[in-house]
């Protein structure tokens, strides 16, 4: 028994925030944004929307793809490190918006790469035959959780989110492997201090600012070229494959340069690897679904083609999964 995806989609707030209004925030350039980044352009939500707002959009429109009804879902897991509460999961909400009411459904919390962990999660209980029918979904509001005077971060991160419906199948074609990794000893280079146990939601929390996320962008840039890269090639001598296999690599959308270093690295032309990041800036754990459902869309994956995904977030966390389409 293999998992297929059957159905992708997303969604993104219509607000837009280039990288000139940027300019009149702090101190930067759209030359200096762009060469750095990639990013032109990124997408923030309005006060009415949250990540399970755009969530359900996401999956409304995976559903609708892979011509299933919602009370056919046996498993919900929703990717997020801005739920819209601490608990009930975000993925509840998802689940009482849709009326998916055989479905279990919880969050999962692994940054950037939450998207492929959840993706693990789903095609192993597949695997093992207790779910037939699940909904995978990677979103975020990050924009509510960005220090919009630090040019270090503010620069980077967007909303959105991406979905996948996933079904067991017998065929060759599914999800061929996934592989997710984690070095904790590195946590304190990304992270949100304020809002947990340890800085709870107080006055003192807020004057210190510890709401917002902290990055030390250049060691995390060094870790994840080269996590990136080795979990990609993982996935393909797991499976007795050569890069010059890969149809088209779906990386995490963080930076351009992390997206060049790891083509570079598998020997990759520019056809081969799928970037919207200047379209939509990071949007953590909704970057790689996001990503997927519109190269699904645009007609760039056909049925066949072997479609690589690679990720690498706050925890530190990274993996990667390889799909037979």
């Amino acid at each position: 028994m293999r998992a297929r995806i059957t159905g992708t989609g997303s969604a993104a707030p219509d607000r837009i925030l280039t990288n000139f209004d940027l300019e009149k925030m702090v101190e930067t350039s759209d030359d200096w944004i762009t060469t750095r980044t990639g990013i032109k352009e990124r997408r923030i939500a309005a006060d009415n929307e949250y990540t399970s707002t755009l969530a359900t959009k996401a999956a409304e429109r995976a559903l609708q793809m892979a011509g299933i009804t919602p009370d056919e879902l046996d498993l919900i897991i929703l990717a997020t490190v801005t739920p819209d509460f601490p608990f009930p999961a975000t993925a509840c909400l998802v689940q009482n918006n849709l009326k998916a009411t055989k479905a279990a459904a919880y969050d999962i919390s692994a940054a950037c790469s939450g998207f492929i962990y959840a993706l693990t999660q789903a095609n192993n209980a597949i695997k093992l035959g207790t779910v037939r029918k699940a909904l995978i979904m990677g979103a975020e509001v990050l924009s509510r959780i960005v220090d919009w005077t630090d040019r270090n971060t503010c620069l980077l991160f967007g909303d959105g989110a991406g979905a996948v419906i996933l079904e067991a199948t017998e065929e060759e074609r599914g999800i061929l492997s996934t592989h997710i990794h984690s070095d904790g000893s590195h946590w304190e280079l990304l992270y949100q201090p304020g809002c947990g146990n340890r800085n709870p939601a107080v006055q003192q929390t807020l004057d210190n600012r510890l709401t917002f996320l902290h990055m030390q962008g250049n060691e995390v840039f060094k870790l994840a070229v080269r996590a990136m890269g080795e979990a990609a090639i993982e996935a393909l001598e797991t499976n007795g494959l050569s890069p010059a296999d890969v149809t088209l690599l779906i990386p995490h959308q963080a930076n351009r340069r992390i997206i060049d270093a790891t083509a570079k690295r598998l020997d990759l032309s520019a056809h081969q690897v799928f970037v919207n990041l200047d379209h939509y800036g990071n949007t953590s754990a909704a970057s790689i679904p996001l990503a997927l459902d519109e190269a699904h869309r645009t007609g760039k994956i056909k049925a066949g083609d072997l479609i690589l995904l690679d990720a690498f977030g706050g925890g530190l966390t990274w993996g990667s999964a390889l799909i037979r389409w």
